[in-house]
């Protein structure tokens, strides 16, 4: 026999490369097990009161200490749901939903959100990463840009829904993610949050592409007037989102 071999047919290769085969297929299997923490279980498509699906291997509860002290258990077996203001368009499963109610607030297609935390998302030293530059130091809009607070506000309707009056600002990512608008008093008074992104800030005003000047009465407020939580943020880029479908009956038609 030659040397390595350990009988005429077995050698040492030849053990290490079935040593590799199952120490490959043990993290393929710890791989697919971990995936199953985010989405688990799933609910059936069939009528209330079915079996949850809960797809092959589902792991044990794994409970992971949180920096903040809370603990957080996946897969999250009695996790929150958002309202379901849908009805399904006929009697198959295979039928859409639609949503009912208020659309922009439905929580359903365009103004789909998700269940985050309702905490502030904190930077490693315990400050919330997203606030209003009233309370920051040393962050300031830059020179080279304007800056739209005192700036109106407008719908799509070019109707003036309120005023600028502050910026909030990633402090991770040094970028703006809210304008901060103060409705007028045919808009109810208060302050709301409108996600730069579906905002147009111009010379002049600053103009949101997905709902009207009316709707910014219903946006989704704040507990704080200086911080917003994760669910906050889903809840008033949800209904922004929504508006770009249901803020007006029209845009939900086919275009021919």
């Amino acid at each position: 026999m030659q040397i390595g071999a350990i009988t005429g047919y077995v050698d040492l290769a030849q053990i290490i490369l079935y040593m590799f085969w199952l120490f490959f297929a043990g993290i393929i299997f710890y791989l697919v097990l971990e995936n199953h923490r985010e989405g688990y279980p799933m609910e059936s498509e069939g009528p209330p009161g079915s079996a949850t699906v809960t797809g092959w291997p589902i792991p044990a509860p794994k409970t992971f200490k949180l920096a903040s002290g809370k603990e957080v258990t996946v897969p999250e077996l009695h996790r929150p749901e958002p309202p379901q203001n849908t009805r399904r368009d006929g009697g198959s499963y295979g039928n859409p939903y639609i949503p009912t109610g208020d659309l922009m607030t439905s929580g359903v297609g365009a103004g789909a959100y998700t269940m985050r935390a309702d905490v502030p998302d904190m930077d490693l030293h315990g400050h919330p990463i997203i606030r209003p530059l009233r309370v920051l130091a040393g962050f300031d809009v830059s020179k080279n840009d304007t800056d739209p607070r005192g700036l109106p506000v407008m719908g799509t309707d070019n109707k003036v829904a309120g005023k600028v009056v502050d910026m909030w600002v990633d402090t991770c990512e040094m970028m703006f993610r809210f304008v901060e608008v103060e409705l007028n008093a045919e808009n109810g008074g208060r302050r709301v949050l409108l996600p730069v992104p579906f905002a147009r800030i111009k010379r002049d005003s600053v103009k949101a592409h997905s709902i009207y000047a009316a709707q910014f009465a219903k946006v989704p407020a704040t507990k704080s007037p200086d911080q917003v939580t994760l669910l906050e943020e889903e809840k008033i880029s949800a209904y922004y989102g929504g508006g770009t479908l249901y803020a007006d009956p029209m845009r939900a038609e086919p275009l021919l």
